[in-house]
This record gives structure tokens, sequence and C-alpha cells, in this order.
């Protein structure tokens, strides 16, 4: 059952690597092949780093991923902070467990990618977050995939956004089709195995 889980978390995973974009950017392989070549180097060491100190990285990466992708697309706007003025994404009832092993990896990854020459204030935090997210499933002995690059950080982000957005573990098979219909999301699982 355990592999089962595992193997359904990097189909959701695969698929939602390919989610449109909210922001209308054109996603594409080598993405950053000018301004940032060693992007997908630099985010893979900080991945292996991280999972060495702790094995909670895998699962807190899927999981922010899926909770990011799957409210406003994957625009990374999980990660920004509330403000006095707003509550935002991560601090709605539904995101408050997200392990911060998840951001962490992330944070630790944008860090090393600004202190790179060249690279600073080009690769979005989204970006980051869709190569982790691969990264800790190769890193759970899954299979590595290409990851189409380009992707824009969300700008807005808002608890009310996340409400009824996010499947729960005491939905139904008809609440969750219609969360996942939302989205698109079992279409695209189902293309994964068309011929």
């Amino acid at each position: 059952m355990a592999r089962f889980g595992l193997v359904l978390a990097m189909a959701l995973c695969l698929t939602i690597s390919v989610f449109p974009d909210t922001t209308s950017a054109q996603l594409k392989h080598n993405f950053y092949g000018k301004s940032c070549p060693n992007v997908e180097a630099i985010v893979r060491k900080v991945v292996q780093q991280k999972v060495k100190e702790t094995f909670v990285t895998i699962p807190a990466t899927l999981r922010l991923f899926f909770h990011d992708c799957f409210v406003n697309g994957c625009d990374a706007s999980v990660m920004i902070q509330s403000t006095p003025n707003n509550k935002a994404e991560k601090d709605h009832p539904d995101n408050v467990s997200l392990a911060g092993d998840g951001f962490d990896v992330v944070i630790k990854a944008k860090k090393a990618i600004e202190a790179t020459p060249g690279c600073k204030n080009k690769v979005s935090c989204a970006d980051i977050l869709a190569l982790a997210t691969r990264d800790v499933i190769v890193a759970a002995k899954g299979p590595s995939y290409p990851v189409e690059l380009g992707r824009r950080d969300g700008l807005v982000s808002t608890a009310a956004s996340v409400t009824g957005n996010l499947p729960g573990p005491n939905d139904n098979v008809d609440k969750l089709n219609k969360l996942f219909a939302k989205t698109n999301l079992l279409k695209r699982i189902w293309s994964l195995f068309q011929v």
C-alpha cells in the first residue's frame, strides 16, 4: 500500500508539474539556459543535502507543491507570508500543518541560487519548488523527469483562496471528483496513460 501511495504521489507531481501557470508564462526546457544555466544542479544539491538532514523533506516538499498548485496554479503563492492586513494561504487551517522542511528546501535553494553569479533575481520560487519536487521524488527512488521552467511567482496569497479548494481527509468521492475536475487534474492524469 505504501508503494501505491508513492506511485500516486509521483503521478500527481508529474501531472502537476505541467499544470498551466496562472500568470501565462511560457514554460520550456532550459528556460534559464543563458541567465542561470546551473539552476537544476544547484537545486538538486540543496535537495540532496536537505534529505540527508531529514527524510521528512521528501513528503513535506511533495505536499507543499500539491497545496501550491492545487489552489492557484504552481505560482509559489503558498510561500508568501501573512501581513497584518492579509492572512496568506500558508496560514489557512488546511495549510498550517505543512511541514517546514518543504518551505526550508525552497528557501535554501533560493539563497544558493541568489549567491551564484549571474543568477540573482532570475529564478522564480515557483520553478525552484517544481524542481525540488522532482528531486525529492528521485531521492525517494522514484523516476527523474524533465521539468519545464518559466513559472512566475504569484504576488497575491489569501487564506480565502484555499477555502474549499483542497481535498480533505473526509471528502467523499463526489466531492473529490469535483475538486479534481475543477483543476483538470483527472484529465491530465488520464492523458499520461494514453498512447
